[in-house]
Formats: structure tokens, C-alpha cells, sequence
């Protein structure tokens, strides 16, 4: 993942809800610590375990230099939040086309999958022709990567590379793109 440039964003030491952590801000500061050594940067994007937060998730996130966070499923633009800390920016992600929620959760069988991520990308790219929208898709190697599934994950993915202006990116790349364009 280094080699290949990807991205690495926080999303904390241990996998258990913000809210239950005895020292959120030694959760942050460990995930941060431990990403910066091994990626040689620190990240810029916090995407909380279970997209929990507390009252100080965000203040805490802010202090530590995080400058994004992906934890509200709210929108499919970004915008701005407010901290005591400074402002973080909010960069979409969802639920809907997440395959915990669906495969695991849910029960929906794997085409229904790629019928969800169709129809949001469809609709998504006809508002997108007036501005800028946000696709969020979230998938685990051990859901969607099993042989039965695999084939609907590429089905998504070649879809949308057959239309024109799709930018394929980070949430890193969205934040940078976003703020850019604030100046």
C-alpha cells in the first residue's frame, strides 16, 4: 500500500466505538504517531471505528493536526466544521454502498450491490454535470473480495469508467481539491 502511494487515513488503534474510550485523546495521538512513522506523513483524514464520535472527537482531531474527517454520512459535498480547534472539513461517505452494512448486516444479496452503486452513481453524475458531487464507496477486502463477490466490485468500477469527467481519488485529493477552491 506504501509502494502504491495509497493513502493512509486515521481510523484509531483499536477497533471500539470513540465513545468508549477511556483517553480518546491518546487513541488519536497513538493513530496519528503510528501512521506518520510508517507512511512518512502524517494524515491529513480521520475516519472514526464505527464513525463514532463524542462531543470532543472533533476538537481532539483538530488538535492533533487532522484536517478532515469522514464520519458524517450526510452529504455528497463537502463543507466546513467548526472546532475549538480550528475548522475541520467534512469529505462524504456513506453507508448505503458500504458492504459491511449490506453484505454483513443486511443480508442483500451481492448484485443488489452493484444495482445501489449504479443507480447513486447515475444520479450522482447527472447533479455533477452543475457541480461537484462525492461517491463514497466503502468495501473490505474479506467481504467484497471473496470470489462471489469480486466480479460486482469490478462491474462498478467498469461502469463508471465509461463515462467522461470521473475522477477516480482520495479523500486526501477531495479535501485538497475542496479547499483550493475556497481561496
Amino acid at each position: 500500500m506504501l509502494e502504491a502511494g495509497w493513502e493512509f487515513m486515521g481510523h484509531a488503534v483499536k477497533q471500539g466505538a470513540m465513545h468508549l474510550q477511556p483517553d480518546q485523546r491518546a487513541v488519536v495521538r497513538d493513530t496519528v504517531a503510528i501512521i506518520e512513522k510508517f507512511a512518512g506523513k502524517k494524515p491529513k483524514g480521520w475516519l472514526g471505528p464505527g464513525l463514532t464520535e463524542t462531543w470532543e472527537t472533533l476538537d481532539l482531531l483538530a488538535e492533533a493536526g487532522i484536517e478532515y474527517v469522514s464520519d458524517w454520512v450526510n452529504d455528497d459535498q463537502p463543507y466546513e466544521i467548526r472546532t475549538s480547534k480550528g475548522p475541520l472539513v467534512s469529505v462524504p461517505y456513506t453507508l448505503e454502498l458500504n458492504d459491511i452494512p449490506m453484505m454483513v448486516i443486511q443480508h442483500h444479496e451481492s448484485s443488489a450491490w452493484l444495482g445501489r452503486c449504479r443507480d447513486q452513481f447515475d444520479r450522482l453524475y447527472a447533479e455533477g454535470a452543475k457541480g461537484g458531487r462525492v461517491m463514497a464507496i466503502a468495501v473490505h477486502p474479506y467481504i467484497h473480495g471473496v470470489p462471489h463477490r469480486i466480479k460486482y466490485f469490478e462491474a462498478v468500477y467498469d461502469y463508471m469508467r465509461r463515462k467522461k469527467g470521473v475522477w477516480f481519488t482520495t479523500g486526501e485529493e477531495i479535501y485538497e481539491w475542496w479547499k483550493a477552491g475556497r481561496r
